[in-house]
């Protein structure tokens, strides 16, 4: 996908203005003969940004390998709601691992597509948060030590939401799940837990590792594409809101993400063995309260008894964030034009 400013005059919106550009630079979702890998009749959440994210990443996989794919499902919300025996909404070759070993069992795909002499077949692992950064982090280690050629895909959406919403290794602090009850004099997850998979994958020094967010279409397709580029081990870890879980409405799935970018909280770059090499910056910067007092899991903290000494720390690691990943634009180089406050480049 070329990389290329797009200025339009729609006050207040951030969508792209795909009618914009040629046929060949817009989206893969604004195309009519994309592959919708996953199709409709599955039984996602109203909402479910996990479907957002799993449609969106595999349909720009299936354009960048000309269709010649297979994925692996570890066990989760999205193999549950996508394939409830004997029905399938998956259109591609599409394999079910059980909960801690998808990354393995790519593995072994991308190995029997070598041995049949078909570099052609690119193979893709995907698992939500738990399946990642919990119960298959061992396979995952293994999976980018060695190397193997497969593209890992994490949807988090911060807990295990498919058994009950119980806390992850990817639960933010202060969330309220059923395990990380808003009791107590610090209510929800616990404060230092928990697990950054990207710096972690990163640690690995793995050809490519990504961020992203169903927020930013453009943004994600773009590093799917850059990811099937190359070849070894590759990690895209895609932030995908869940309103049940999360306790936001269903039609604010996109704006959750969305500030939880422009926060600083869910910082969105890129690294190439093991160093970041561009960083998606905070076009409007923006208090954490805009993003926690939307979501029910965070209502312990505000209400007829606030927390703001906890919501201060909470701003504390969105601050640190942005620091470290250098995500606040210079008034020089910001994309706003002067002569021109309403206009956004995209």
């Amino acid at each position: 996908m070329t990389a290329q400013p797009v200025r339009f005059y729609q006050v207040g919106s951030f969508a792209v203005g795909n009618r914009l550009l040629p046929d060949d630079d817009r989206t893969v979702q604004s195309d009519p003969t994309r592959s919708n890998s996953l199709d409709s009749g599955h039984r996602a959440c109203q909402g479910c940004g996990e479907a957002l994210g799993a449609r969106y990443a595999i349909d720009a996989a299936m354009r960048a390998s000309q269709g010649q794919l297979v994925a692996v499902n570890a066990t989760g919300c999205l193999e549950v709601f996508s394939t409830p025996y004997p029905e399938t909404s998956w259109r591609i070759p599409w394999l079910h691992s059980v909960f801690g070993n998808a990354p393995a069992v790519a593995t072994g795909v991308a190995a029997a597509m070598k041995v049949k002499g078909r570099s052609d077949v690119r193979v893709i692992g995907q698992a939500g948060d738990g399946g990642t950064v919990d119960i298959g982090f061992g396979c995952l280690s293994g999976m980018f030590e060695r190397n193997d050629d497969v593209l890992f895909i994490c949807y988090d959406n911060e807990a295990y939401m498919n058994t009950g919403v119980q806390r992850s290794g990817a639960t933010p602090p202060a969330a309220r799940t059923a395990t990380t009850e808003a009791v107590g004099p610090e209510p929800g997850n616990t404060f230092g837990q928990g697990k950054d998979l990207p710096r972690l994958a990163m640690a690995h020094d793995i050809p490519y590792v990504a961020t992203a967010t169903v927020a930013d279409l453009r943004d994600l397709e773009a590093k799917v594409e850059r990811a099937m580029g190359q070849r070894g081990a590759r990690y895209l870890h895609i932030l995908v809101p869940c309103p049940l879980g999360w306790g936001s409405a269903p039609g604010d799935t996109i704006k959750v993400a969305r500030l939880a970018k422009e926060t600083g909280l869910f910082p969105v770059f890129e690294a190439e063995n093991g160093t970041v090499t561009t960083v998606s910056p905070i076009r409007h910067r923006t208090p954490v309260e805009a993003y926690l007092s939307i979501q029910r899991r965070y209502a312990h903290l505000f209400g007829e008894n606030p927390r703001p000494d906890i919501v201060a720390r909470i701003q504390a690691i969105a601050d640190r964030n942005i620091a470290t990943y250098g995500l606040l634009v210079d008034d020089e180089s910001d994309n706003h034009d002067p002569k021109d406050p309403e206009g956004v480049t995209a």
